[in-house]
C-alpha cells in the first residue's frame, strides 16, 4: 500500500514541481562571477573573451552533472595559461551547479 502511495503521489507531481538539483541558486550565482573576467556568467550578455563559451551555453555541450568531478578535482583541461585552477567544495559544486541549470538556454536530449 505504501509502495502504491508514493508511486501515485512521484506520477502525480509535475516534472516543473520537483527541484533539479539541491543548491542554493545565489551562492552558485556569486561563485560564478569570479569567472565573469573571462565568461558570461549570467541569463544574457557575451563573454568578454570570445572563446570562452557562456554559462548559459554549456549544456549543449554536455551533461552539467558532468562538470561535477572536474569542480571538485580542479578544471585545468581545456583553458589556457589565464584559467586559474580552483576546487570547490561538494556544498559549492551543488550550489555552482544549481545556478548553471538555472540559467540554461537549452537543454541536451
Amino acid at each position: 500500500m505504501r509502495f502504491a502511495l508514493l508511486t501515485f503521489v512521484l506520477l502525480a507531481t509535475p516534472v516543473w514541481a520537483i527541484p533539479a538539483r539541491a543548491g542554493d541558486i545565489a551562492a552558485g550565482q556569486a561563485i560564478a562571477r569570479k569567472c565573469e573576467s573571462c565568461h558570461a556568467v549570467g541569463a544574457t550578455g557575451e563573454s568578454p573573451r570570445p572563446p570562452a563559451p557562456a554559462f548559459r551555453d554549456l549544456s549543449r555541450r554536455y551533461p552539467l552533472e558532468n562538470l561535477q568531478e572536474a569542480l571538485a578535482e580542479g578544471i585545468v583541461v581545456g583553458h589556457d595559461a589565464t584559467m586559474p585552477e580552483f576546487k570547490l567544495s561538494p556544498a559549492e559544486i551543488d550550489d555552482f551547479l544549481a545556478y548553471l541549470e538555472s540559467i540554461q538556454t537549452h537543454r541536451r536530449q
